[in-house]
């Protein structure tokens, strides 16, 4: 087997893979955190914050099918630490002009979409690449453990990033970065081997957009495939008023207090490391689809709780419980493509998976947004809530969805 030689210390090198991901997620989320910030308190724009978000967006969303068939033509791995330097390269720059005085806002834009093409290549090569470490019935342990992983930098990065901007200045934090993703790639340069899949060190005489019709034609024969990626794409718009709108309706219906702002991030952070935790160690139903219903029906509970409850605490209560279902939603929706989409697709897959996640939620704003000043945010979390608990049903009466969520027999 291609992948047996790696799969005999797959826990050394998952440990290595994840550890130098995460340290490069920490450094990046810093600068993120930061440049938030430093645009907030020196514009206090809507409009400058709004650019902000599209070029974090709009860059990934663009990027994601040609990376997606990159990372199938090419060494993920390779591709990793490419995206990874680059993002250094860009960020070492802007640290040196900020020290030289240079403080423009179009630099901070560029940084943001320079970041987002990251991602946009990064994410697809990271989803394929895991199979390839990773014993099959290893991976939702894997997937689970990475998700809490991340919710922990997103509990500690904001606290971190504030930490430092109260004693250092902007381009103090940039450098953190690049000495992180320098860390990073070394970890996969010289102390992680993964070879290139089958198809990345095959001839490449079939053409690029030969590969990415393939990947396309691929997707749409595969029922269970597009019932997914619909599912995906209704979730994601519904799921923005509770991912986005609930800081403004906490400022209206609580109190514009700092700290409940915080809180409600924390709490959700904390939930998402308790899930990321529970779903690493039960692994879910044997159906992944089941779990996946679950954390549905879970999320749609809370949201519409969240525009019923008066009392913060108990607020709050229901904020961690939504982080809590997100790693039983995502981790075995990344574990099913692992496992039931062919190795030589995964990358053009996991790149329309983060099409939508780039776009579907911004998409939801664009819808709830202007809405949440005519309407009360409360009535726009119950419908939304209503809508994605019958959503969950379109996962458990799909023939085709629970046909692919039963679990593959354990590698021996």
């Amino acid at each position: 087997m291609e992948n047996e030689k790696l799969y005999e210390n797959w826990k050394r090198n998952i440990i290595l893979f994840l550890g130098s991901q995460t340290i490069s997620l920490f450094g990046s989320s810093l600068v993120q955190y930061a440049i938030l910030w430093y645009i907030t308190l020196n514009t206090q724009s809507g409009w400058i914050m709004t650019i902000y978000i599209i070029c974090g967006f709009i860059p990934a969303f663009l990027l994601s099918p040609f990376a997606g068939v990159w990372a199938d033509r090419y060494n993920r791995k390779l591709l990793i630490v490419i995206s990874d330097g680059v993002i250094a390269l860009v960020t070492l720059i802007l640290a040196i002009l900020f020290m030289m005085g240079y403080e423009a806002l179009w630099l901070l834009f560029l940084i943001a979409a320079v970041r987002s093409l990251g991602t946009g290549v990064q994410m697809p090569a990271v989803g394929a690449i895991l199979p390839q470490i990773v014993p099959q019935d290893k991976l939702m342990k894997v997937n689970g453990a990475n998700g809490s992983i991340q919710a922990l930098v997103t509990l500690t990065a904001p606290m971190a990033s504030g930490a430092l901007l109260g004693f250092a200045s902007m381009e103090v934090i940039f450098f953190v970065d690049v000495v992180t993703a320098a860390i990073a790639i070394s970890v996969l340069v010289f102390f992680l081997s993964i070879p290139a899949h089958q198809k990345a060190i095959t001839d490449k005489a079939i053409s690029y957009f030969h590969d990415l019709k393939e990947g396309f034609i691929y997707i749409r024969k595969h029922a269970f495939l597009m019932k997914f990626f619909l599912f995906f794409a209704l979730f994601f718009i519904l799921a923005a008023p509770a991912s986005f709108l609930t800081p403004l309706q906490v400022a209206r219906s609580f109190g514009e207090d700092i700290w409940r702002l915080t809180a409600i991030e924390v709490a959700f952070s904390i939930g998402m490391i308790l899930g990321g935790i529970l779903i690493a160690s039960w692994e879910g139903f044997k159906n992944k689809i089941h779990t996946m219903a679950l954390a549905s029906s879970l999320f749609a509970a809370c949201t519409f709780a969240l525009g019923i409850t008066p009392i913060f605490s108990i607020y709050l209560i229901f904020m961690g419980i939504i982080g809590l279902s997100m790693p039983f939603f995502s981790t075995p929706s990344n574990v099913l493509l692992q496992e039931k989409v062919e190795g030589d697709f995964l990358g053009r897959v996991f790149g329309v998976v983060t099409m939508i996640s780039t776009s579907m939620m911004p998409l939801g704003m664009l819808i709830f947004g202007p809405i949440a000043d005519i309407i009360a945010i409360e009535l726009l979390l119950i419908g939304t809530g209503i809508a994605l608990f019958l959503l969950a049903f379109f996962l458990l009466f799909s023939k085709e969805l629970v046909k692919a969520g039963m679990s593959v027999q354990k590698q021996i």
